[in-house]
């Protein structure tokens, strides 16, 4: 039986998952710059989100979408490169998130300590309650399609790209380790190496009480972007609720709360459960087995490493290999160090560089 104050633990938890506090307003360590290390090219793009036109919450289908050119890009002409595509975490967009894994210096680090060069392309996927968790919505746009057919092809029409899954990496932090992850299962012809850096939300657990405060905020609510003036949990719940238990004959928020009158609502409740990457795996393991290399961390101070451990641990029984770094550091204190020094060397050594890649 869930009771309330059980409920209000799993209302805590879903809050932390999604990045909580420890988000974008907590200073990361930044590594030092490297001497004489080459400028990279930042290219601020709109990319049309064909899959997001006609999202009920009202959120832009013209998408801010960073690029980063590397050093030889404009020079070497003919020249083609592979790209991997960074997904941000909840309560920040891309822009924000250049701020957390400081880029560009990290990836001009990276190019001057051996990491051979590519393009680093960053959507944005924020909406109104400030995340997309990067799924298939009426209500808040079909973002999963969004990164993988409007922005991937996209950037390969618009740049000397290497258009093969073996020169496509995905990574992602925090909510966008979950979006890496849930993407990556489900489109191994996209992408040939993972890198989920801190993902949430991979258990399949009972979201918390959405409290009938919150349900009495809902329930007076005219549009959508009122939630701006919410507090982050209640503004999560509704992004959660926004993207996995959609209802588009529920206005003006088109959505389905995990409880009603306080009682828990057992039908949202498995919508939400369907889409945690530990329930759904075992149906893509043949997918899974196709990637060329698959990385994942996150700090040990981080209630998410359990769960990472999980995912880890279940790839380990399907003899998929992974690598796995539990590291000193919270959920995002070292993620522009990581992004630096381990992520961008995954790649270098993870992707194919050739014109022609088996």
């Amino acid at each position: 039986m869930i009771t309330t104050k059980s409920l209000c633990l799993m209302t805590l938890g879903i809050a932390v998952v999604l990045g909580s506090r420890l988000s974008a307003q907590v200073p990361t360590e930044v590594p030092e710059a490297i001497p004489g290390a080459r400028p990279v090219a930042v290219e601020r793009i709109k990319i049309h989100g064909t899959a997001l036109v006609g999202n009920l919450e009202g959120n832009s289908v013209d998408r801010d979408v960073l690029v980063f050119l590397p050093p030889s890009y404009t020079k070497e002409n003919s020249r083609r490169y592979p790209v991997v595509y960074g997904l941000h975490g909840y309560s920040i967009g891309a822009e924000q998130w250049t701020h957390e894994i400081h880029v560009p210096q990290t990836i001009e680090s990276a190019f001057a300590q051996g990491a051979h060069e590519l393009i680093v392309v960053l959507p944005d996927s924020k909406t109104v309650h400030n995340g997309s968790m990067y799924s298939s919505s009426v209500t808040t746009g079909d973002f999963e399609r969004f990164v993988v057919q409007d922005v991937v092809t996209y950037i390969d029409a618009h740049y000397r790209t290497i258009p093969n899954r073996m020169s496509r990496g995905l990574v992602g932090h925090s909510m966008g380790g979950y979006g890496a992850a849930r993407i990556g299962m489900k489109h191994p012809e996209l992408f040939g190496s993972l890198y989920l850096m801190s993902a949430c939300c991979l258990s399949a657990r009972e979201p918390g009480d959405a409290s009938a405060e919150l349900e009495r905020v809902v329930e007076g609510m005219k549009t959508p972007s009122e939630s701006a003036n919410l507090p982050f949990f209640s503004r999560a719940q509704l992004a959660t609720a926004a993207a996995w238990s959609p209802d588009p004959k529920n206005p003006p928020l088109y959505l389905d709360l995990p409880t009603k009158g306080g009682v828990p609502q057992p039908q949202i409740l498995a919508k939400w459960a369907a889409n945690a990457p530990l329930a759904f795996m075992d149906q893509y393991i043949g997918n899974l087995r196709q990637y060329r290399a698959i990385a994942m961390d996150v700090g040990d101070q981080d209630t998410l490493r359990v769960d990472m451990g999980k995912l880890h641990n279940a790839l380990d029984k399907y003899g998929i290999a992974n690598s796995f770094e539990v590291y000193q550091g919270t959920h995002t204190s070292a993620v522009a160090d990581r992004f630096q020094n381990h992520v961008m060397r995954f790649f270098s050594g993870s992707l194919c560089f050739q014109s022609h890649c088996g």
